[in-house]
C-alpha cells in the first residue's frame, strides 16, 4: 500500500503524554465513517508494537460491512448481558444495594456507555478484531491493540476494547469472519472505533502511590503522586 497522504484534516504532532493521559474507552460515537488514510495510520502503528520473538504472529481484520455487522451485533448484546449475570454480578448486586455510593455510580456510568456500545453496535463505523496464535499471556497482541488505540486517539478517534465476544461467541465470530479454522487462531479481543460524541479528558484514577509497591508486596513506592502529572493546556480543554 502506497504511504498514506498528509492532509490537513489529520493531526500527526500529539504530544506522547497527551494521548497517553486522555486515551479512555470512548465508546459513544458518531457513524461518520473514518478515512482509510486514518485507518492506514491506526494499522500501520499496531504492527510496529513489540512482539515475542519478533515473530509477528498476528493477524487485524478491519470490519465495516453492515451486513456482517448485522450478524455481530445480536452476539455482542448476548455477550454483554452475559457479563453482567456473571462476573459483574456482584458489582450489579451492590449498586442494587446501595445506588449513591460513588462505587455504585460509577458503575452505572460504566453499564450505562457499555450499554449504549451494543444498542448501537451496527452503526460504530469501524472495528478492529485481534488474532494471534502461540501467544499464550497476550504479550505479543495487546502493546499492539494498544498502539493503535493511541494512534487513532492523535488522529481525534476514540475506541474502546471488549474480548466479550471472543469469550462468549468465539465460534460463530469466527465463522461470520472467516477466519481458518484448521489454523488455531486465538480471537484476542475487538476494538471499537469512530469519533467520539463526549470530550477527551484525563481519566479518574487511584493514585499510583496507592497501587504501586518497591522491591516488596505493600512496601511503600516511595513516592506520591495525588494529581494527575499531565494536565491539558487551557487551549486543549
Amino acid at each position: 500500500m502506497s504511504r498514506p497522504e498528509k492532509k490537513s484534516t489529520l493531526r500527526f504532532d500529539m504530544d506522547i503524554y497527551e494521548a497517553l493521559y486522555t486515551t479512555r474507552a470512548m465508546r459513544r460515537v458518531k457513524p461518520d465513517p473514518i478515512p482509510e488514510p486514518v485507518q492506514a495510520r491506526i494499522l500501520d502503528a499496531a504492527i510496529r508494537a513489540p512482539s515475542g520473538g519478533n515473530s509477528q504472529n498476528w493477524r487485524f481484520l478491519l470490519l465495516d460491512d453492515p451486513e456482517k455487522k448485522e450478524l455481530l451485533g445480536p452476539l455482542y448484546r448476548e455477550a454483554l448481558d452475559e457479563l453482567y449475570r456473571t462476573v459483574y454480578a456482584p458489582r450489579v448486586a451492590a449498586m442494587t444495594a446501595d445506588p449513591d455510593s460513588p462505587e455504585s455510580v460509577q458503575t452505572a456510568k460504566v453499564m450505562k456507555s457499555s450499554r449504549w456500545l451494543a444498542d448501537h453496535f451496527e452503526q460504530v463505523p469501524l472495528f478492529l478484531f485481534a488474532f494471534v496464535q502461540n501467544d499464550r499471556t497476550g504479550g505479543s497482541i495487546f502493546p499492539a491493540v494498544w498502539s493503535a488505540q493511541l494512534a487513532a486517539r492523535a488522529q481525534g478517534v476514540g475506541s474502546a476494547l471488549t474480548s466479550i465476544l471472543g469469550t462468549v461467541h468465539d465460534s460463530r465470530v469466527k465463522e461470520i469472519l472467516g477466519v481458518p479454522a484448521d489454523e488455531e487462531w486465538k480471537q484476542a479481543c475487538c476494538v471499537s472505533f469512530g469519533y467520539p460524541t463526549g470530550r477527551w479528558a484525563v481519566a479518574p484514577r487511584r493514585p499510583a502511590h496507592e497501587v504501586a509497591f518497591r522491591n516488596g508486596w505493600d512496601e511503600p513506592v516511595g513516592f506520591t503522586v495525588d494529581e494527575p502529572l499531565w494536565q491539558p493546556s487551557a487551549e486543549q480543554e
